[in-house]
């Protein structure tokens, strides 16, 4: 199998703030170890490119801000392979950006697109996954998204509902709805047309390229006034001065929801995009009473499905709650019910308001 023309480009500039207060605007949760294995999300999303990608051809996007994070937790990168926003912009820019980017180092591209903080428990089957989406963009002018068979009817993911087989485990997308209320996630699930939208991508350089142009001009016209800097020493200063101008907007809205030649692989690969707490509480090993504790020392008493998770040398200790997310770091503590997790970035909007960015 050749895998030369295979890049993979890594978003990693969100601030993940659903995961306040462990997740900072200093240090997001891409960049955390949560499940004390020694390697953050960002790490383990990078491990997942090894076999698929060559290690030259991975390309890591994030804010400026966080360059030092990513070459501390990367070192095995050269500094030409982090690409760095000089402003949030949502997906949409920094992904049409990495697509001119590698178009300059390699015309005949395939591009794997992932974002840095999900959480893949099934290494082979995502590998052999990932191999079957890139075999089919080969072939066919298309914009392919990894679509997640669900479990639950979530309101926190998007949801693809999937159109005429074309090949395997690969079919036509027919509609596209982002997180709906609790009954139409119900009837979403009760169908089995329906798979969570994994926010992972595949397509050719030309096919992502075209697919911008035609279908977010406001942003290719950006880029595409630097033509012939792109994989030179004048890129970074062209960035600089255009990349802001971008609309902030997510690859979702921008193209998908609007492409033609838009296909899914339905895959099931235990798959979380680890977006929030009650997520990690999903994904880790729990007590008798359903209670877990991370990364810390906790008495509970009387409590029940509880997610309890400390930076530092504290000591956590609680009585009578049951489904609640008690978080530490630093100098924030945050008790909700877990009920409330979608709310937590609306928590911090309020903090940021009354406080400004002390506690953020």
């Amino acid at each position: 199998m050749n895998i030369s023309n295979r890049y993979c480009v890594i978003m990693c500039g969100g601030v993940g703030s659903r995961f306040w207060p462990y997740s900072r605007a200093n240090a997001p949760k891409q960049f955390i170890d949560f499940f004390g294995t020694g390697r953050t999300l960002l790490q383990m999303s990078f491990d997942r490119t090894k076999g698929i990608v060559p290690q030259e051809n991975v390309i890591i996007l994030t804010n400026e801000q966080y360059a030092p994070l990513v070459k501390e937790q990367l070192p095995e990168l050269a500094s030409s392979q982090i690409l760095l926003e000089p402003a949030r912009r949502n997906t949409a820019p920094c992904i049409a950006w990495a697509a001119y980017h590698i178009k300059a180092l390699n015309p005949d591209a395939l591009i794997m697109v992932a974002p840095s903080d999900h959480l893949v428990l099934k290494d082979e089957e995502f590998k052999r996954c990932i191999n079957t989406g890139f075999d089919f963009i080969a072939g066919h002018d298309a914009l392919l998204t990894l679509g997640i068979k669900p479990s639950r009817p979530e309101t926190g993911y998007g949801y693809i509902q999937i159109g005429e087989n074309v090949d395997g485990s690969i079919s036509k997308v027919k509609t596209f709805t982002e997180k709906p209320d609790l009954e139409l996630a119900k009837v979403f699930l009760s169908t089995g047309e329906f798979f969570w939208n994994s926010g992972m991508f595949l397509w050719s350089v030309d096919s992502i390229l075209r697919a911008v142009q035609e279908c977010a001009p406001e942003i290719s016209m950006q880029f595409e006034k630097g033509e012939g800097v792109y994989g030179t020493d004048k890129e970074e200063e062209f960035i600089k001065q255009n990349f802001a101008a971008c609309p902030g907007i997510s690859i979702d809205f921008a193209v998908m929801e609007k492409a033609k030649n838009v296909y899914v692989e339905c895959v099931d690969f235990g798959w979380d995009d680890l977006g929030t707490w009650g997520a990690l509480y999903d994904n880790s090993p729990k007590n008798q009473e359903g209670n877990v504790t991370e990364n810390c020392n906790a008495m509970l008493f009387d409590c029940k499905d509880c997610m309890v998770a400390a930076k530092g040398d504290k000591l956590i200790v609680a009585s009578q709650l049951k489904d609640y997310i008690i978080a530490t770091a630093d100098d924030v503590i945050l008790i909700v019910p877990k009920s409330d997790e979608q709310k937590i970035k609306n928590y911090v909007n309020e903090v940021k308001a009354a406080f400004g960015d002390k506690y953020l």
